[in-house]
């Protein structure tokens, strides 16, 4: 490759309060009835008066102190001047010199296969009001645009990137592993169909030169990319429509202002929108309507406190406490904090945690996937899982059994299923593990004198002949150790 890709991503993401940044409306996600949950707070009215939410700023602090960015004993709000038509007060309430969080970093693993980590710096994660949403007439009829002002003053926070990132997987992975912490440690629900979580993304390519420099391609910064595949697909794209206009004019970042384009999903290309904006055309100044906020240190560690284990620290611990693969403890942890609870709980009441893990990724998941149900619907509850499992370790049941046990306890229509049902099924069914040799040694000696045909291939050195046999057995008595039966018939035949 003759460039380097340089990517830096602005993160806005929803924080889940019911009220607004600002004033009292509700921040709730109600597209079906527009410029209803407003006031003269977040619509700008003349002599209206904001008044800063307490558990916004909270959970604020809770998200720079997960992404390990330094809290600073003063921060202040700072006007941001626009005109647009989703912002009535032609400006924005934000943070500009003086961010309430900074100089952080994320680590991301950028090669599943040798675990290769990288830590993606972070300039600053602060916080600023939402604007409302435009709705234009695309179909070229000359309708007209529409604005609803619902989500106008609520209440975001903005984490930008260093430019660390090479590439759009990195990026992608990135944003994945972002989105996993802020919902393991409860700030946002980060749903993007609603907008809760919102990226831009900064591109450019440095392009070696014979003398030894770099030249910079200009920037461009994507806006309002709202899901994973399309954050990669608009870098991917926007990386080859450089690298090919660089080849045409040779124009560099010195040449030409930064520009912001946005992605075309249905197209699959970035579009020109305008000139990117300096900081001196916004024409910050501190906000003369809120006071500034000043952070102790009590308040720091009383939040750093509420911090629960963050997912790349429960990744590592589930590897080494309970001895899983990277691969099996990446597909819990992704599921999100209530998977990774169910898994260990199960783990520490069937005292397995391969086997736990092996029921969850595969059996738990599944079944959540087919009903559509979240973990906390799942009728089989985890201390009935880690029940069911320790018969199987106990070697009372069948892992074949255990299968149908489980499948019976999901289908059970009286109510939540308990551990005292398992036994029922067990019985019912006649799953117990056969213990009684004598049994199963005269069920073996007439299965063996039936198939005199599958004998003798065995004898002949068809070992698969042992198979057809062993299915005959388990029929007939339902609760028998295939292992069991195999050394017996085996031992019949040899």
């Amino acid at each position: 490759m003759d460039y380097t890709v340089i990517i830096g991503l602005e993160v806005h993401v929803q924080l889940q309060t019911k009220t607004k940044l600002f004033c009292g409306c509700s921040t709730k996600f109600n597209p079906d009835h527009p410029n209803t949950q407003t006031c003269p707070v977040c619509l700008g009215l003349p002599g209206a008066l904001p008044v800063l939410n307490r558990e916004a700023f909270h959970l604020g602090m809770k998200t720079g102190l997960a992404i390990n960015c330094e809290i600073p004993a003063f921060t202040k709000w700072d006007r941001k001047q626009y005109y647009y038509p989703d912002l009535p007060k032609a400006y924005q309430i934000s943070q500009y010199d003086l961010p309430m969080s900074q100089n952080g970093w994320l680590e991301i693993e950028i090669d599943p296969e040798t675990r290769e980590k990288k830590k993606i710096g972070i300039i600053r994660a602060h916080l600023e009001e939402d604007a409302g949403k435009n709705s234009h007439d695309e179909s070229g009829r000359g309708q007209d645009s529409k604005v609803d002002l619902n989500r106008c003053g609520t209440p975001l926070v903005e984490i930008v990137s260093e430019p660390d990132l090479r590439s759009a997987q990195e990026a992608r992975t990135y944003l994945e592993e972002l989105k996993l912490l802020l919902t393991y440690i409860d700030v946002s629900d980060c749903n993007m169909q609603e907008g809760s979580l919102r990226c831009d993304a900064n591109v450019n390519l440095h392009v070696p030169q014979e003398n030894g420099n770099t030249t910079p391609t200009p920037i461009v910064e994507i806006k309002n990319l709202n899901s994973f595949r399309g954050v990669e697909q608009a870098i991917e794209y926007e990386v080859e429509r450089q690298w090919k206009e660089w080849q045409k004019t040779g124009l560099s970042l010195k040449d030409v202002p930064k520009e912001t384009r946005g992605w075309d999903a249905d197209r699959g290309i970035t579009l020109e929108q305008r000139g990117k904006e300096d900081a001196a055309d916004y024409r910050y100044f501190p906000d003369p309507d809120l006071a500034p906020v000043i952070v102790t240190d009590a308040e720091r560690e009383r939040v750093t406190n509420e911090l629960c284990e963050l997912p790349a620290q429960r990744r590592a611990r589930f590897e080494e406490s309970y001895q899983l693969s990277a691969y099996d403890a990446a597909v819990i942890i992704d599921q999100g904090l209530t998977v990774a609870d169910y898994f260990e709980t199960v783990t520490k009441g069937c005292g397995n945690g391969k086997q736990a893990a092996n029921w969850v990724t595969q059996d738990v998941l599944r079944e959540l996937n087919e009903r559509g149900l979240a973990i906390s619907e799942f009728p089989i509850q985890p201390k009935v899982l880690a029940a069911l499992l320790q018969k199987v370790n106990a070697e009372e049941i069948t892992i074949k059994s255990g299968r149908t046990v489980f499948q019976e306890l999901l289908n059970y229509s009286d109510g939540i299923p308990g551990v005292e049902q398992i036994q029922s099924i067990i019985e019912d069914k006649g799953l117990a593990l056969v213990s009684d040799t004598g049994k199963l040694d005269s069920i073996v000696q007439t299965v063996v004198e039936k198939n005199e045909k599958a004998v003798a291939d065995f004898q002949s050195g068809k070992q698969a002949a042992v198979g057809a046999l062993i299915g005959q057995v388990m029929r007939e008595i339902k609760g028998a150790d295939p292992k069991v039966v195999r050394e017996l018939l085996i031992k019949k035949m040899s």
